[in-house]
């Protein structure tokens, strides 16, 4: 929607934002998922918030936005959380589908959550991405 809304075809953002067309075409018309670090990108260009785009609120933007995401950071946010939560990487590997070693990683900062994981925690949990994620620190849950 925010790229008909801004008059750029498919093609045109796909350049804009440093991205080959055929895959993005794949991404909007959900054959692949979208990369986190890719959603971020088009995040930054239209100066959306992660929560915006994945319909968790109304709220198009929060102030004093981290454009960049660390691995590290992310990493941290999660492992946090889930303590915070009394969630066991064990339970949380289970609802995601995927091993504990996976979460594991993800907490250690060896490789950035994947969108799906992301979402699919925020969703159930309430918790804002673009916290989890080190874009924000505040607010950290989502209605």
């Amino acid at each position: 929607m925010l790229r008909i809304n801004s008059g750029f075809s498919q093609k045109e953002l796909a350049k804009e934002i440093g991205l080959d067309n055929t895959l993005y075409n794949k991404y909007e018309n959900n054959y692949n998922t979208i990369p986190l670090k890719h959603l971020i990108v088009i995040c930054n260009y239209y100066n959306v918030s992660l929560d915006y785009i994945f319909d968790f609120t109304d709220i198009l933007k929060y102030d004093k936005v981290q454009k960049n995401v660390d691995k590290i950071i992310v990493g941290k946010r999660l492992k946090e959380f889930r303590k915070e939560n009394n969630i066991t990487q064990l339970k949380l590997a289970e609802y995601l589908g995927t091993s504990r070693s996976v979460l594991a990683d993800y907490e250690r900062g060896r490789f950035l959550i994947s969108t799906s994981f992301l979402y699919m925690i925020c969703k159930k949990y309430k918790v804002s991405a673009d916290y989890l994620i080190g874009r924000i620190d505040n607010p950290k849950y989502i209605k």
